[in-house]
């Protein structure tokens, strides 16, 4: 594939990948809309947004990652893309709790087809040297995604209603899925082309039977929680610490820094590889540890003013890892796995990250701790806790490298 056709598949990629997070983080933004007008409670819109989705997204990576190491990835992605769109507008006509969840699963299930056949495909379309950059600047989508989820639909919510934003935000998929199918050329399967044979339980036992892989997965998991700890109660920083809802929504702007950092990142892991390849898990070391100071600051900031600033720029460093993390995966599987192995990564960063990050800090808030502090204390505590255990796991994993890489 030329050099030009190659970077626009990943643009290509890239802006689904975004309208794929507009899509899953769309309910977050219009819960409260949507509780008022389908008389829900706050349970139901927490199920909405977590299990509904997630759980079923991440079951489903493992299946779909097989799937797509036997056929068509360009097919895995345009057929997932109009998939979630679809459920995503018809959510926008729903009258009952019922009809919502049912599109929320399917959204979980079609969304989690994109991501293990874009890993394979980038994989086999770019070289070694280049894997963290390309897969950086694909996972920057997560952000930038998560951003204009609040900007667009928030301002189409306000102007209209929630139905109207969830229209708005489903409808760019439709239209992109079949110019999708008809751009992507299918990349060859380079070196060990085989379909896999061997039962899925085997290739699994086999990924995992690597140490630096185990490793990989404890200490992006961390992050993880890090991370989907962030998100889940960095409101209730602003909000009752600080009284200051209004900074919730603005903390959105930080989502596109973040995407830049996310590139950065991969670009410098690929640097860093030139002299040492397993230097490309000093950058998940470099979010673990870059977001500490910044979080423990903004947490126990005295002005509404200082506490957004500090967690903004806390988020930059601590999220940066999420392109380098996928494409260092990549590099212990043979091609015919390649999918597979993006699903493992899927399955186990996001049960890790939604299971355990927010639970426990919920847990920490409401039965460890205490007074008005007691969130910042929840918060400092699990963020301390995941940026020591990534960096032990971490420069752990880096011990193995070479030993269990695919030459």
């Amino acid at each position: 594939m030329k050099k030009h056709a190659a970077y626009g598949t990943v643009l290509l990629f890239t802006i689904i990948y975004i309208l794929s997070f507009v899509d899953r983080q769309i309910v977050a933004v219009l819960g409260t809309q949507i509780r008022d007008t389908l008389t829900l409670n706050n349970l139901q819109i927490g199920l909405l947004y977590g299990p509904a989705f997630s759980f079923v997204y991440a079951l489903a990576g493992i299946p779909m990652g097989r799937i797509t190491d036997r056929t068509s990835r360009k097919m895995m992605i345009s057929i997932g893309l109009f998939v979630w769109s679809l459920m995503t507008v018809l959510s926008g006509f729903a009258a009952s709790f019922a009809f919502l969840i049912t599109a929320r699963i399917f959204v979980g299930l079609s969304q989690s087809m994109l991501s293990p056949a874009v890993y394979s495909y980038l994989a086999d379309t770019f070289s070694h040297e280049k894997r963290a950059t390309v897969f950086s600047i694909y996972a920057s989508g997560i952000f930038i995604g998560v951003g204009l989820s609040f900007l667009i639909g928030g301002n189409v919510s306000m102007q209209y209603d929630w139905r109207i934003a969830m229209i708005v935000v489903g409808i760019p998929g439709l239209i992109l899925a079949p110019l999708t199918w008809f751009l992507v050329k299918e990349p060859s399967r380079s070196g060990n082309s085989q379909k896999p044979e061997e039962s899925v339980w085997v290739d699994i036992r086999t990924i995992l039977g690597k140490k630096s892989v185990r490793l990989h997965l404890i200490g992006f998991s961390f992050l993880a929680c890090m991370g989907y700890t962030i998100l889940a109660f960095v409101g209730n920083v602003f909000n009752d610490i600080h009284n200051r809802p209004d900074l919730i929504s603005s903390y959105g702007w930080f989502m596109f820094g973040v995407g830049s950092m996310v590139i950065l990142s991969g670009k410098l892991a690929d640097i860093l590889a030139e002299t040492s390849p397993n230097r490309r898990f000093l950058m998940g070391v470099f979010a673990a540890l870059g977001g500490l100071p910044f979080y423990g600051l903004g947490l126990y900031a005295a002005s509404p003013q200082a506490a957004f600033l500090l967690m903004g720029i806390g988020v930059l460093f601590a999220s940066s890892y999420n392109g380098v993390a996928a494409a260092i995966i990549q590099y212990f599987v043979p091609d015919s796995k390649r999918a597979l192995a993006g699903g493992i990564y899927l399955f186990v960063i996001s049960i890790a990250g939604f299971g355990i990050g927010p639970p426990v800090t919920g847990w920490l808030m409401d039965y460890v701790y205490s007074g008005d502090l007691a969130v910042a204390h929840a918060m400092f505590t699990v963020i301390a806790t995941c940026s020591a255990g990534a960096t032990i796991f971490l420069f752990w994993a880096m011990k193995y490298y070479d030993e269990d890489v695919v030459k």
